[in-house]
């Protein structure tokens, strides 16, 4: 009897492993036909609910325009973050690389990200990471098409960040001059 119950939930381990595999490979799958794409978001942070639109352009680039008061705007070009808020022509400049936006922009970064993650399944595949830092990466796709659906990081400051995103376009041409960075004045 001992032993059959070992078999069962050896076997069921093995079978639910190797379903977690095919789902990390169908999400790789459809991250390698991405080249870029544009979204709508949604980002609570403390409880505050900020909106936008994106364009993610794989490797490093990322522009979001939030609907807000301030006319924020993010451009995040290779190793530079700048956040802009136009209403009060305010530039502030931070570098990616201390940030987790890092995991999560760089393709094969992302990918790697996926391969290592803890997996679980719900409403969606949510991959959750722990980086070398000790900081928790969780970044959800769609359990039906695999899209990239969110994430959920903390901040510098500990806050944490649930980002979701409903895409709108995908592989579009995008001017690199988009993501320029503007100059320190």
């Amino acid at each position: 009897m001992f032993l059959r119950i070992v078999l069962f939930f050896g076997i069921f381990f093995y079978y639910s492993s190797d379903l977690h595999a095919g789902e990390r490979q169908l999400i790789i799958n459809r991250l390698l036909q991405i080249n870029n794409l544009s979204f709508n978001f949604e980002q609570t942070t403390q409880a505050k609910l900020e909106t936008g639109t994106c364009f993610l352009v794989f490797d490093n680039k990322l522009k979001c325009n939030y609907v807000d008061e301030k006319q924020k705007e993010i451009i995040i070009n290779n190793n530079t973050l700048v956040i802009i808020q136009k209403k009060y022509d305010k530039i502030y400049y931070y570098p990616v690389s201390k940030s987790p936006f890092i995991k999560i922009l760089n393709k094969n970064t992302l990918i790697g990200l996926v391969r290592d993650s803890e997996l679980e399944i719900n409403d969606n595949i949510n991959l959750i990471y722990l980086d070398k830092n000790g900081k928790n990466i969780t970044v959800i796709f769609g359990k039906k098409d695999y899209n990239l659906k969110g994430w959920k990081i903390k901040d510098e400051f500990q806050n944490e960040i649930y980002f979701t995103l409903k895409i709108q376009t995908v592989n579009t041409e995008i001017n690199n001059n988009f993501f320029e960075i503007p100059t320190i004045n």
